[in-house]
């Protein structure tokens, strides 16, 4: 679609999928409209032409459908199930319906009274069914609703009012319980959209004032108090406070948040006064982006979906067809008698409505994608739900991903008179001018052991090797052993120390002056403290093998897979090796998923059958390029993603053979006689209940 002319359009009243077909075809007739694309999962129409709220809405009028544009902020009415109109409607059709069984008893079937109760019952609970039936049926379009039309006017030709009424107050029924599953299936979205508040605090020239999200620029400063929401993506720029992030994120423990650090639209300010500069617009924020992608990845047809939509468009004119020949054949060639088979080909008409088919793959999807975002998982699509739901093989990057990215101090030890208090001090304070992540690590770890830092002068970089600097009038070194290949000697006993812990998978640094070896500091990246717990969870949901893929030496790569169990362990890997290591495990396994940070892994999560990305929350890239999205910086989610999607798989599984199985055998059992229109329509509307019920069980999915 052409962006330029694109509108975008949200939808009030939007109650089943074929309803949804048809308004989409009304919209395409409009002449100065040239494509469309109607999302029913978000109860959006995105349209490229011109067309008035107007025109939409009078290509809608059949289903009673509003339309709004996207950006305009409605307050939906929230009209409890049973006042809808159709719903009113629905019930002053059981109350005839009712009344018309009681007059069966006293005054008989045939009499007036009873035939005018069972009309009255039929029209009221059908007539905008039979209007949209009877057009249906005048332009050849065959649909359920035309089905049903000429079952109704049928059953009432050949004398069978009550059984007509029946089947009208049933399929009401059931076209209320379906628009009442999607609106509830819906509700993932509508709740994400109302997390962020509509305005904020802006201090703009030493004044305060309470601007409008959409009004407000980036780089304003923005005012978040104690107990209120933050309304923008920024950065805190004063203040520091505990932030619950779990709309955004998924996580329940509060985060601290300081000078520098990001928040997100959305999120909670716990008890803290920040000032936060605005970092995003209101249509660019992570929320917002969240929305949006949930709402296209529920538009995005499932394989299981895309086949029975396939399957549907010609099963329709294939039961009309096989009705037809119910309803002829045995009169014309058996002697059977007209009335009955013509009831019979009525039953197969009304057991071959296929809404519990059409309906079963599209609440499932809904309802795990929007159940997997109120969780801190967005998941892009039902394509990738269902892959998920078939994996087989999960590879994973090291640094950042099973490990917290970071190096800490794992030994310090000294060969020399000198204390290891002395040794940290004189360690982090030659590393107090240097970038690299190991200085980091020197420093974090003199912080918490309050080591004295001393003035350091003459500080020189030794590239690739460490660094050297005048401490107190000595000039000390700290760097890797080969910094210390032609200085003082090692001595054997400390050149075994560091073979052992470089099979570890450490990284050693040695401290020293010219004239002797002082001591030495080994850091390594951790383990991040629930990997292990992820791993054991994901081979108990079935996955076959686990695997490492990485940049890092052998030693280093192999003491982690050790330490977390891993399967198969792959290091000093460039991204093109990734790539291949990942093709190959998907020639031999077929589903494969890789999870890395989205933005150094890029050609191995394209690559894999589903491409998991970390920290969604904080990167865009990891937004845009991975199938699935883990909002928090943590592997937690990933188990749960897993089970939700073969959860998901189970339940469109379940209610295919369902839907198909009890059509099959009503099928069956309406030849001989056995079904009786009622009966048929009952069967038809309990399938759809259970195919529906069966699917809002994923609303229960709970994160563990």
């Amino acid at each position: 679609m052409s962006e330029e002319r694109k509108h975008v359009y949200r939808l009030q009243g939007l109650s089943c999928t074929n309803c949804a077909a048809k308004f989409e075809k009304n919209i395409r007739d409009i002449e100065t409209v040239e494509d469309v694309q109607l999302n029913f999962g978000a109860s959006k129409v995105a349209i490229i032409g011109d067309a008035s709220v107007e025109q939409l809405e009078a290509a809608g009028a059949f289903d009673g459908i509003k339309v709004y544009p996207e950006r305009e902020k409605v307050k939906e009415e929230r009209v409890p199930f049973w006042q809808k109109h159709e719903n009113k409607n629905t019930i002053v059709s059981l109350f005839f319906l009712l009344c018309g069984y009681i007059s069966t008893f006293s005054a008989g079937e045939s009499s007036i009274v009873t035939i005018t109760l069972f009309a009255l019952s039929i029209f009221i609970g059908g007539f905008d069914l039979f209007k949209v039936g009877l057009n249906n049926l005048i332009r050849f379009e065959f649909d359920m609703k035309t089905l049903m039309t000429v079952a109704i006017i049928g059953a009432a030709i050949i004398g069978e009012w009550g059984e007509g009424a029946v089947v009208v107050f049933l399929f009401a029924l059931s076209e209320a319980l379906e628009g009442y599953s999607m609106d509830k299936a819906r509700q993932s979205i509508r709740s994400l959209m109302d997390i962020a508040p509509d305005t904020a605090l802006i201090k703009r020239g030493g004044s305060e004032f309470e601007v409008a999200v959409e009004d407000i620029q980036i780089g304003d400063i923005m005012i978040v108090k104690p107990g209120q929401k933050v309304a923008m993506d920024g950065e805190v720029i004063r203040g520091r406070s505990s932030i619950n992030q779990a709309a955004i994120t998924g996580e329940s423990i509060p985060v601290s948040k300081e000078e520098g650090d990001e928040v997100f639209a959305g999120s909670l300010n716990e008890e803290g006064f920040l000032e936060v500069r605005v970092t995003k617009l209101a249509e660019d924020t992570t929320i917002a982006k969240i929305i949006h992608l949930v709402e296209e990845a529920q538009a995005e047809r499932a394989p299981s979906q895309a086949f029975v939509d396939r399957f549907a468009k010609y099963y329709t004119p294939a039961i009309m067809a096989i009705a037809f020949l119910v309803a002829v054949l045995p009169p014309l060639f058996m002697g059977g008698d007209w009335q009955e088979w013509i009831y019979r080909g009525l039953a197969v008409l009304v057991v071959g409505c296929p809404c519990a088919l059409v309906i079963s793959t599209p609440v499932a999807i809904v309802t795990a994608i929007g159940n997997a975002a109120k969780n801190g998982v967005l998941i892009k699509g039902g394509i990738h739900l269902e892959e998920t739901g078939r994996l087989k093989v999960v590879a994973f990057d090291k640094t950042g991903t099973l490990t917290e990215g970071k190096p800490e101090v794992t030994d310090i030890a000294s060969v020399s008179d000198m204390s290891v208090q002395e040794l940290l001090s004189v360690a982090a304070s030659l590393e107090t001018f240097s970038q690299h992540p190991l200085a980091s690590a020197i420093l974090r770890k003199a912080a918490a052991e309050k080591a004295l830092l001393l003035e350091a002068h003459d500080f020189q970089s030794l590239t690739g090797k460490g660094a050297k600097a005048s401490l107190n009038g000595t000039i000390y070194y700290i760097g890797s052993p080969a910094l210390f290949e032609n200085g003082p000697a090692v001595t054997e006993k400390v050149r075994e120390a560091i073979s052992a812990m470089q099979a570890e998978g450490k990284t050693v640094m040695l401290v020293g002056t010219d004239e002797k070896v002082k001591g030495y500091i080994a850091a390594a990246d951790q383990v991040r403290q629930s990997s292990l717990a992820v791993l054991e969870k994901l081979t108990k949901l079935g996955i076959q093998k686990t695997v490492m893929l990485t940049g890092d030496n052998h030693a280093a790569a192999a003491s982690i897979g050790r330490k977390l169990g891993l399967t198969d362990v792959q290091a000093e890997l460039m991204p093109e090796n990734k790539l291949d290591a990942i093709k190959s495990l998907r020639a031999q396994y077929g589903h494969v998923a890789m999870v890395g940070d989205g933005i150094n892994d890029a050609p191995a999560l394209a690559s894999a059958s589903v491409g998991i990305a970390m920290g969604g929350a904080g990167t865009d890239t990891a937004l845009e390029t991975a199938d699935v999205a883990l909002m928090a910086d943590d592997l937690e989610k990933l188990p749960y993603t897993v089970a939700l999607s073969r959860k998901t798989l189970q339940i469109i599984k379940q209610n295919i053979a369902f839907a198909f199985g009890l059509k099959l055998l009503a099928l069956l059992l309406i030849v001989p006689g056995w079904l009786t229109l009622w009966m048929a329509v009952f069967a038809d509307v309990g399938s759809t209940l259970i195919v529906v019920l069966n699917s809002m069980r994923l609303m229960k999915t709970r994160y563990k």
